[in-house]
């Protein structure tokens, strides 16, 4: 992982904390959390407030999570909402974290100026020991404070505020008026800067959860179903519930399809997705050659097409079908016969741009899609670092480099050439006569009944 850690793509974005003010709010704060305290000096943490040297310390990734079911969180800064969520359980949590300080950023800033702010992502459920507690989670309500008490505090003095305005006779109270000026001492003027966190509900409909395994809950779509990472028959859920699992590949095409979740990557010839589709190829190539014991030389595009003449026969069925896409997209070919029985078909397939799960959806596309080493960065990260552990050491030199250097340059542009932005519809010719199948297959490109919209 040395590799990774170094070029930022491992434990990047983190916020350092080395200040000895700091870290006597953070340890006052993981005290009232956790009855724990460290002893570092300086260490990093994420939008939670989770530190792996920490976690390493105390020989504990769940110090801030425990039962991996409600995340408690520690802020210093509003700084962390740009900082990754590690050990993530549930793919809605870093959202949820992210939207809260951005809704309370003014009064976060002001709290975090003088003390630690500590809180938990808490669900109506504590164990998760049975699968079906999992379809009890349907609201994440988020509560915060300081250390010190101050947004309790500030709740008591704008009551207090609001008796001393409307109770008759509260002018001559000169308890009352000392208790006002005692709280006003810590909290500042709540009426100019309202400190009040309040208690906020966030709506968690569709998720993917790290429980039993990996395993995907759309309940929020037509069709609901539960897809789970590996062999289903582990599981026992209700028979109520729908369950696949990643290894029946038509079953997952037909719900995606039915679902109207996802759309082509190339959408039409001459279109950009052409381009996209020969950086997977690259990708599926490398693992092959890799896996094969073949010499990658400067790893270079060039190189990489000699590498794919000499394996010939021997080239991965995901590549030729990537390949034949291309050649229709770019050369004019004659249109791939790709469907869900075929290799390359979850490689040409992503999340609809518009969909408000699309993060979700793509993420299960990358591990449908696993040697697009590329999308699984970005989507799983959790499955990500697992497999990278496994690789073979100049595939790991190649990634590395890869994300490095074209991915991390430019990760807005990126994302949006992967992963879209607005659809557009597709520009389908008049005619006055009767279209052929062939034809029209030729208007709409292969892809066609992937979406129905």
């Amino acid at each position: 992982m040395k590799r990774l850690i170094q070029r930022g793509l491992m434990f990047g974005n983190l916020i350092r904390v080395d200040s000895p003010a700091l870290i006597e709010r953070y340890n006052r704060a993981l005290h009232g959390l956790a009855g724990k305290r460290t002893g570092l000096t300086e260490f990093h943490i994420d939008i939670s407030g989770y530190s792996p040297e920490i976690g390493e310390e105390l020989d504990d990734p769940l110090y801030v999570n425990p039962n991996g079911c409600n995340r408690q969180f520690i802020i210093l800064t509003v700084d962390q909402k740009t900082a990754p969520l590690l050990n993530a359980m549930f793919s809605t949590s870093r959202g949820i974290l992210r939207r809260f300080i951005t809704d309370n950023e003014a009064k976060l800033f002001a709290l975090t100026a003088h003390d630690a702010v500590a809180g938990e992502l808490m669900n109506s459920v504590y164990d998760i020991s049975n699968p079906a507690r999992l379809f009890d989670i349907r609201k994440i309500t988020v509560e915060a404070d300081t250390t010190q008490s101050h947004v309790k505090n500030a709740r008591l003095l704008a009551d207090k505020i609001n008796k001393f305005q409307s109770e008759e006779n509260a002018w001559f109270d000169d308890d009352l008026i000392a208790e006002m000026i005692e709280l006003a001492r810590e909290t500042g003027d709540v009426t100019k800067v309202p400190v009040d966190l309040g208690v906020q509900e966030y709506e968690q409909g569709n998720f993917w959860t790290a429980h039993f395994g990996g395993l995907y809950i759309f309940r929020d779509v037509e069709n609901p179903a539960v897809i789970v990472s590996g062999d289903k028959t582990r599981l026992t859920l209700p028979p109520s519930v729908k369950v696949l699992d990643t290894g029946e590949a038509n079953r997952l095409a037909g719900f995606l399809s039915r679902n109207d979740l996802v759309e082509p990557v190339v959408q039409e010839r001459g279109d950009g997705g052409a381009a996209i589709l020969r950086q997977k190829m690259e990708f599926i190539l490398v693992d092959a050659a890799t896996s094969a014991g073949l010499d990658l030389g400067d790893m270079s595009s060039r190189t990489l097409r000699h590498v794919a003449q000499r394996m010939g026969a021997h080239l991965p069925e995901a590549f030729r079908g990537l390949a034949a896409m291309v050649r229709w997209a770019e050369a004019g070919g004659g249109w791939p016969r790709i469907d869900s029985r075929h290799p390359a078909y979850f490689y040409t397939l992503r999340a609809r741009p518009d969909h408000p799960d699309r993060d979700l959806i793509n993420r299960l596309l990358s591990e449908l899609a696993p040697m697009d080493f590329r999308q699984l960065f970005i989507c799983h990260k959790e499955l990500f670092y697992a497999s990278y552990a496994t690789w073979p050491d100049e595939k790991r030199e190649f990634v590395a480099e890869f994300l490095h250097r074209d991915y991390m340059a430019n990760k807005a542009g990126a994302r949006e050439a992967l992963f879209g932005g607005r659809k557009k519809p597709l520009q389908v010719p008049r005619t006055t006569r009767a279209q052929t199948r062939d034809e029209i297959i030729e208007i709409v490109g292969p892809w066609g009944a992937v979406s129905r919209r």
